[in-house]
């Protein structure tokens, strides 16, 4: 067991070919890889879920899709803007029928090497960056990085 603090590290595939993605993964030493899209679906060759899982577990990654941690579509354009309306609601969704996703979330990082991953490569403005902050005050202490 890694500690009770753990980890979590956040990454955006847009940009990346599969192989930069997944060797990204291999150098932070990734273990578990949570998908956090709602639909784990892309026009992007490889970044679909079937596709996706199959190259993490080659380069012995487990992948787990979490479609409850999820941006509704009806959210993204706000929550990209910079609406604090949309963060507000992103977190309310995580507070009403999504607290045991996270909680799994935050369980999976004392125990293993975890990266979280949705599309936009700047976190602040991806709604994993407001899912760090809600698992960080589940979990005092836990240490988040960016993979930017």
């Amino acid at each position: 067991m890694r500690g009770v603090s753990g980890e979590i590290i956040t990454i955006g595939y847009e940009g990346r070919g599969l192989d930069e993605f997944i060797s990204t993964l291999a150098v932070e030493r990734v273990e578990v890889l949570v998908d956090v899209r709602l639909n784990a679906i892309s026009r992007k060759p490889g970044f679909s879920k079937t596709a996706l899982m199959s190259a993490a577990h080659a380069a012995g990654i487990e992948y787990v899709h979490e479609p409850l941690l999820g941006n509704p579509i009806s959210n993204r354009d706000g929550y990209r803007a910079g609406y604090k309306s949309a963060r507000t609601l992103y977190r309310k969704r995580l507070a009403n029928g999504s607290s045991a996703a996270v909680d799994r979330l935050v369980e999976i990082s004392t125990e293993r090497r975890v990266a979280v991953l949705c599309v936009e490569r700047d976190h602040e403005i991806c709604h994993r960056d407001e899912l760090v902050k809600v698992a960080r005050r589940r979990r005092p202490g836990l240490r988040v990085t960016h993979a930017d």
